[in-house]
């Protein structure tokens, strides 16, 4: 072999494996977590919520329910089939939690999925978690409906619709309405004192409806 056919494989295989350490969508946020689970890896046995910016934004959610082993892997931006095809390996089963609460789908709606793609990407992810944990519990927590995304509306409430229907039939497994507390007991639409400016991300009076619905669950 002569050493520019040498060379050129060795960049081959640095490109290549450059690439696949990049591998998926927040990708840095995920080794982040990694690297704080080498410093300090959470018990087996927690209270794992994952999902996207309503999980990783919720700042309080540990202290909330100070006195469970609750643990944050929230995701901001990301969408429940990204939870099948990439994450679930690293921020989900290495944890062992014996509860698993989900708050995913709503950046699906917003990039187009319908309900049914929505409902179909938590049945798979229902049926991963089953296999590898059989005995944990798993939480869906209903789709909000923002008041930013209101022409998404009605594929929200099918999809919620279609994912409770499907919780309903399995074992050690719940849906939880967190969007019906969020709504004008009035008007019956999503209530924008409990939203920040961008009438997308919940404030703290917004949680405060949700820790209220949880807590029950959380123990």
């Amino acid at each position: 072999m002569s050493i520019r056919i040498f060379l050129a494989a060795i960049f081959a295989f640095i490109t290549i494996n450059a690439s696949a350490q990049k591998g998926f969508p927040f990708d840095g946020e995920v080794r982040a977590f990694k690297h704080q689970d080498s410093l300090k890896m959470p018990a087996p046995g927690g209270i794992l919520f994952v999902g996207s910016s309503s999980i990783r934004l919720w700042d309080d959610l540990e202290k909330r329910f100070e006195g469970k082993p609750v643990i944050k892997r929230g995701l901001g931006g990301s969408e429940l089939w990204q939870w099948v095809e990439y994450y679930t390996p690293y921020v989900l089963f290495p944890y062992q939690p014996k509860k698993v609460f989900i708050y995913a789908g709503e950046n699906d709606i917003a990039a187009s999925r319908t309900a049914q793609n929505v409902a179909g990407s938590f049945e798979k992810l229902w049926e991963m978690i089953h296999a590898k944990l059989p005995n944990a519990e798993i939480y869906f927590l209903s789709i909000k409906p923002s008041p930013s995304r209101d022409k998404f509306l009605n594929e929200v409430i099918l999809a919620n619709n279609l994912i409770k229907a499907y919780a309903d039939s399995k074992p050690k497994t719940k849906y939880i309405d967190v969007a019906t507390p969020i709504l004008n007991k009035k008007t019956m639409r999503p209530d924008s004192s409990l939203f920040k400016g961008d009438y997308l991300h919940l404030n703290s009076k917004g949680y405060d409806k949700w820790e209220k619905v949880l807590k029950k669950y959380v123990k």
